[in-house]
């Protein structure tokens, strides 16, 4: 995804956040503050930082008078009580920002530090730590860079850049051979193809049909050192399925090229974030 694709998306995140919490009427309570006053965004606690785009898009579209500077950038680290930015202006236009900008700041950061955990785990393998397709809705461009900020890679984005057949593609079609052979027709010759398969007789099937990535879906960790021997280097081994961050290392080590866990955006905790006036 381009810088530009990135923040047009957080600059539509954030209209739709905006509207939900002001709805046209502005902020009933800090409306009354007149001047300008000085805020930082502090940590509370330790992680990565993602969500930059969206805290600035938020101070513009609150008011373009509100400036904010970064101290910290979108994949770095932070401890506690470290300031990450700092907003001036308009002491009403922060008041109206803080809750919209924090829960941006809040939800990324966790999904980035969450990510860096898992990636920690593959340290010395080839492994690489990936997303899914498990994202809160109309946050998928958000959370995806939130993966990348944490050290691991996107996947597809989404069902339009990259053909995966999956158990009920192969249910649909009567089998994995059957189900290869659909999408393969109808695909352009330059697209890879993804086979989710259950058990080793699936991946053999999938091999035979000319599959460039094979897909290991919950299998042990046994299994799946089963599998990369049988794949050999003919494809890429991608392996997910409940995927928890005390497994990584041990399916990083049977020697997969690829983990993929949705836990990186459907547990990731968020990051206790704070916005302090300055007074």
């Amino acid at each position: 995804m381009s810088a530009r694709s990135y923040r047009e998306a957080a600059k539509a995140a954030v209209r739709r956040a905006l509207r939900e919490d002001l709805a046209g009427y502005g902020d009933l309570t800090g409306s009354v503050f007149e001047g300008d006053g000085v805020a930082r965004v502090v940590a509370r606690e330790a992680g990565v930082l993602s969500g930059v785009a969206a805290l600035e898009e938020t101070a513009r579209q609150v008011d373009a008078a509100l400036a904010v500077e970064v101290f910290i950038h979108d994949g770095e680290r932070f401890t506690a009580g470290d300031a990450i930015a700092e907003l001036r202006g308009p002491l009403a236009a922060i008041l109206a920002a803080e809750r919209t900008a924090l829960n941006f700041l809040c939800r990324l950061s966790g999904v980035a530090t969450l990510t860096a955990t898992y990636a920690a785990e593959t340290a010395g393998t080839k492994a690489r730590i990936a997303a899914t397709r498990k994202t809160t809705p109309g946050l998928r461009a958000l959370e995806k860079q939130a993966v990348v900020d944490g050290g691991g890679t996107p996947h597809r984005f989404g069902l339009f850049d990259g053909a995966m057949v999956k158990d009920n593609h192969v249910a649909a079609a009567g089998g994995v051979a059957a189900a290869v052979a659909r999408v393969r027709a109808g695909a352009a010759h330059l697209h890879a193809l993804e086979v989710e398969v259950d058990t080793l007789e699936q991946l053999d099937e999938a091999l035979a049909a000319g599959a460039t990535i094979v897909l290991l879906d919950n299998m042990d960790t046994p299994t799946v050192g089963a599998a990369v021997e049988r794949v050999a280097g003919r494809a890429l081994v991608e392996v997910s399925g409940g995927v928890r961050v005390e497994r990584v290392r041990e399916l990083a080590e049977a020697g997969v090229d690829v983990i993929s866990a949705g836990a990186l955006t459907t547990r990731a905790p968020w990051i206790d974030l704070a916005l302090d006036l300055e007074v």
